[in-house]
């Protein structure tokens, strides 16, 4: 009777230690699946989650410190002010995205670099527009191009040339959805995707209980963007994904297409054989920025970093000799794709 009673009451102590293991406080019947949208960096932002109350205020206030550090379209932001030459006193945030900005440019040869923003003005994607620049200026503004003349010293950003211009547009984007998904992990929210102008990290299941569903658009001219073909979907859980793409960023001058994404090594717009570059990384910014040095790169280039780089998984959309649309991805990313 001992015995019998001994093994009961072990099998109800690994009971209660299973329960505990895996039991996941969001997965009770008063949660629900929330779904939250709004405006932030100019575009749009979802999070959905479950959970047992709306956060929608405290991912927004994250949101917005992410704005009132990075954002090149608020004259306030700490970025605004130091390009502007107000302080040169770089606050949490930037401090943190310039540091992971120095390992990026590093890691793809100069493609990635938030001092290309001069050239980005002059090529007509920034706040001035006009004639496109001819060679000369190109040249001139070269001289203000270069991550490696920014300097971070005891939380103070130093630029050897004073006309330089930081913009970390393409990687802000990324870095607000990390620190959008951390205020969800901080409550202990195991399912949820959050996304912001096409950047995302996902964690868990979706509201039918299975991998969240994200797809990669077919490129098109289509600079209205109302065509959205897919071109693949993915099955993502607990991973951090952006695409970089010219196919909608762009204008026609003189009959000829300019792509938003700019060489900072030769000055001109990016003419690769890319034309969507979809990234999968620890973090949504590294995936937002190295999509960004991709695009850069192109194709043959692209692999070679990848290569270094066995954190990264790549899909690639891109355009053969022959101008046929191709798709190459690595191993990793193939385990995703279910359509």
């Amino acid at each position: 009777m001992e015995n019998r009673r001994l093994y009961l009451g072990i099998l109800a102590v690994i009971a209660i230690a299973c329960f505990l293991i895996f039991w996941r406080p969001t997965a009770n019947a008063q949660c629900s699946m929330i779904h939250n949208e709004g405006t932030v960096f100019g575009t749009l932002y979802h999070a959905k989650y479950l959970c047992d109350k709306d956060l929608k205020a405290e991912i927004e206030a994250e949101l917005q410190k992410v704005d009132a550090s990075l954002s090149m379209f608020n004259p306030q932001s700490t970025i605004s002010r130091i390009n502007k030459g107000e302080t040169d006193k770089a606050d949490e945030m930037l401090s943190e995205v310039l540091q992971l900005s120095f390992i990026i440019n590093s890691a793809t040869d100069g493609a990635f670099d938030p001092t290309v923003a001069p050239l980005v003005n002059a090529w007509g994607f920034g706040f001035k527009n006009g004639q496109l620049p001819d060679s000369a200026q190109v040249d001139s503004l070269r001289a203000m191009v270069g991550l490696s003349s920014i300097h971070l010293n005891d939380g103070r950003l130093m630029k050897d040339n004073p006309l330089s211009i930081l913009d970390f547009s393409a990687i802000a984007k990324g870095y607000g959805v990390d620190k959008a998904a951390q205020v969800l992990r901080n409550h202990d929210i195991h399912d949820f995707m959050v996304e912001i102008g096409g950047e995302v990290v996902t964690e868990g299941v979706n509201e039918k209980g299975e991998p969240w569903r994200i797809g990669i658009n077919k490129p098109d001219d289509d600079s209205t963007s109302t065509n959205t073909e897919l071109q693949d979907i993915m099955a993502l859980s607990g991973k951090a994904i952006a695409t970089s793409g010219n196919y909608r960023n762009y204008y026609i001058s003189n009959g000829r297409k300019i792509a938003h994404t700019i060489n900072p090594r030769t000055g001109y717009p990016a003419q690769q054989d890319i034309l969507s570059s979809t990234v999968m990384a620890p973090t949504c910014a590294e995936a937002d920025a190295f999509a960004t040095a991709f695009m850069v790169l192109g194709l043959e280039q692209a692999k070679k970093v990848l290569e270094k780089q066995p954190q990264l998984q790549a899909y690639f959309i891109y355009s053969d000799e022959q101008g046929a649309y191709c798709t190459w991805f690595t191993e990793g990313f193939s385990k995703l794709i279910v359509k």
